[in-house]
């Protein structure tokens, strides 16, 4: 099974390729955007290399990163959601999301991760899903928490407090 697109009402999610990596990049230059999350943000050759070997790991079937766009006009990028081993290698699954700043507080977020999330359940059979947000983005803590994900203490590194959700699957 390859990645699979999914559709809502507003919104199709596709794997990223690597013809996303630029809107990664102009997204990732608001440092309002990356401001919770440790990289090479930086350094423009270390972070478009950070992007494209991200975009082509070799994930989990069924798992990866998937673009956001719009489906009344899927020019219009508008972040990704990944569903991906921990830090891309470790052995629990997160779900995690990054938008840019113009469509925050849209639900779009929310909108993306929930077919995501019914993914990791019903056709991976994934028995949970990890999120680690840091503790001062209340943003993204709000999609967690409307995503059905629950407080399950805290992860201090690199100088932060992250919250580590989990949600397990429905019964």
């Amino acid at each position: 099974m390859l990645q699979p697109v999914f559709e809502t009402q507003r919104l199709i999610l596709l794997p990223r390729t690597l013809a996303d990596t630029d809107d990664c990049l102009a997204m990732d230059s608001d440092p309002e955007v990356t401001r919770f999350v440790a990289g090479p943000w930086g350094d423009r050759v270390k972070h478009r290399a950070f992007v494209e070997s991200r975009t082509l790991a070799d994930y989990p079937v069924g798992m990866g990163y998937w673009t956001i766009r719009l489906r009344a006009d899927p020019t219009e990028f508008l972040g990704w959601i990944l569903l991906i081993p921990t830090d891309a290698s470790g052995a629990e699954i997160e779900i995690g999301w990054r938008l840019p700043r113009k469509i925050w507080g849209s639900g779009i977020a929310t909108e993306a991760a929930r077919p995501v999330l019914q993914h990791a359940f019903a056709t991976l059979a994934l028995p949970e899903v990890v999120a680690e947000i840091d503790a001062r983005n209340l943003g993204s803590m709000r999609v967690a928490e409307k995503l059905g994900l629950v407080r399950r203490g805290e992860v201090g590194h690199e100088g932060a407090v992250s919250v580590r959700c989990t949600v397990l699957r429905p019964c």
